[in-house]
């Protein structure tokens, strides 16, 4: 495609040859004759020192923030936002043959999106999702590496999904793609919010930035699905032009809510009322939190134009999500549940939701992420063991830091719960162990932090590390 057709809709100043582009990229690596190279400032490089090489070394032309004084160098106010427009363009803007359904909030954007896809399919409709734990085009599954991908990957898998038929597309929004503008120009037919809780604020720096961000995906959508239980549903709503629609477990004054909460080992059960009516929806994953996701996912189907009473029953026949409330199976008289929850709010939910339901000790197994928040590691702390019989501090991914180091700030949290018993292990595999060894009938042992993950993030390296199979070589 040449660059005046990648062009098209994007302002620039500055002059280029009119070639053929065989690819886009961001990155200076991946540098070779015929692509255009787009000079993105990163925390620890900028693209920009690079844009001369790159010419040399068989780009057609740079996209740059600043005049550079090269020839063939393309210059736009923000090459973050222009990187993701170019990549659209290259693949003829396949966004805009797909209705794009998209989530954003701390917790629940996986089970959401999964549920979402799931009701669409037993409704009829072919469906593609973006997100945490998978990527799904068509019949194929493909790994995730990024909740949302980079742009170039993006739009590739959104031409995919047109191809292979799909309608819609399900796609998880993390706050990060949103602040670096991965999603830009793309307008979705309708936008999730689950809620806001702690997180990422190594990456945003405070709260307010954190809100921000997400409030970004609600500036270019059809319709807004707010859940006005948490108190950023309202920012999310202020200032945007589509239509908001609410969702309340607590709220009358709203759209949709949520009456005669059931909650079991087995999941939960209610209703969901609104001016279309009254219906029951049964979901197989305990926990209010399930109510939230589950009903999010049934008001953004229902908003689509679904009728109600087959919403209703695609939702209550969708299964579980892999990593999310996950029962590992075992031949002993105590549970074992694998869960993603790396967050205070998402540790603090699971540990209710099983409180209510388990019979014996819960054992939580828990740690927090190296690189990452540094301020949620004491709240980890406190929460994981204020809620839990039995504490098991241990190592996620720790990656450049010192596990004992991590392990150290989440005690801190811990020393007003010194009279519970908690257990400090910075390897996982024995932390693991001995969590198994403390169970006894009836008791749940947790494993929080890994969820669908099979791999460990280490100094050296990303190592295979499944927890699934951990546990059935410990209990072997």
């Amino acid at each position: 495609m040449k660059i005046s057709r990648l062009l098209a809709g994007i302002n620039y100043t500055g002059g280029y040859e009119d070639k053929e582009v065989g690819f886009i990229t961001d990155s200076s690596d991946k540098v070779a004759d015929g692509c255009l190279f787009v000079c993105i400032k990163g925390r620890h490089f900028d693209g920009h020192t690079a844009a001369e090489a790159a010419l040399e070394n068989g780009a057609v032309a740079v996209v740059t923030a600043r005049d550079l004084g090269l020839k063939n160098q393309i210059i736009v106010d923000d090459t973050r936002r222009a990187y993701t427009l170019l990549c659209s363009a290259f693949y003829s803007h396949p966004e805009r043959e797909l209705k794009m359904i998209g989530i954003t909030g701390t917790n629940g954007k996986t089970t959401t999106a999964f549920v979402i896809r799931e009701a669409l399919e037993r409704l009829g409709k072919k469906a593609g999702m973006i997100g945490t734990v998978k990527n799904v085009i068509g019949d194929r599954e493909i790994p995730a590496s990024l909740t949302t991908p980079d742009p170039n990957e993006l739009f590739s898998m959104l031409r995919q999904m047109q191809q292979a038929g799909c309608e819609y597309c399900v796609m998880e929004a993390s706050s990060q793609a949103l602040d670096q503008r991965r999603v830009d120009g793309i307008n979705f037919t309708c936008a999730v919010f689950t809620n806001l809780t702690q997180d990422h604020l190594d990456y945003h720096g405070d709260m307010e930035s954190y809100m921000r961000s997400k409030h970004m995906l609600f500036e270019n959508c059809d319709i807004a699905v707010v859940n006005i239980d948490d108190e950023a549903g309202a920012y999310m709503m202020r200032g945007v032009d589509c239509r908001c629609v609410t969702y309340s477990l607590s709220k009358d004054d709203c759209d949709y809510s949520a009456k005669n909460i059931k909650c079991s080992a087995k999941g939960v059960q209610y209703e969901i009322v609104s001016n279309e009516g009254i219906g029951r929806i049964s979901f197989p994953v305990p926990g209010e939190f399930s109510v939230y996701n589950s009903m999010g996912a049934a008001v953004c189907l229902s908003e689509l134009g679904f009728n109600m009473k087959d919403v209703i029953e695609a939702v209550s026949s969708c299964r579980g999500v892999p990593g999310r409330m996950e029962v590992v199976p075992t031949d002993t008289p105590y549970s074992v549940i694998v869960d993603y929850a790396h967050t205070p709010d998402g540790l603090q939910n699971i540990l209710t939701a099983l409180r209510k339901t388990a019979e014996g000790k819960i054992i939580a197994v828990f740690g927090c992420g190296g690189d990452r928040d540094r301020t949620k590691r004491p709240i980890m702390g406190e929460i994981g063991t204020s809620l839990s019989d039995i504490a098991v501090i241990t190592s996620d991914n720790p990656r450049t830091e010192d596990p004992n180091a991590i392990i150290e700030e989440i005690l801190t949290g811990v020393e007003r719960h010194r009279n519970k018993r908690v257990i400090v292990e910075p390897d996982r595999t024995e932390a693991i162990r001995k969590a198994l060894e403390c169970a006894g009938p009836g008791d749940v042992v947790v494993l929080a932090g890994k969820g669908h993950e099979t791999y460990q993030i280490l100094s050296t390296g990303k190592i295979h590390y499944d927890e699934r199979e951990v546990v059935a070589s410990l209990l072997k």
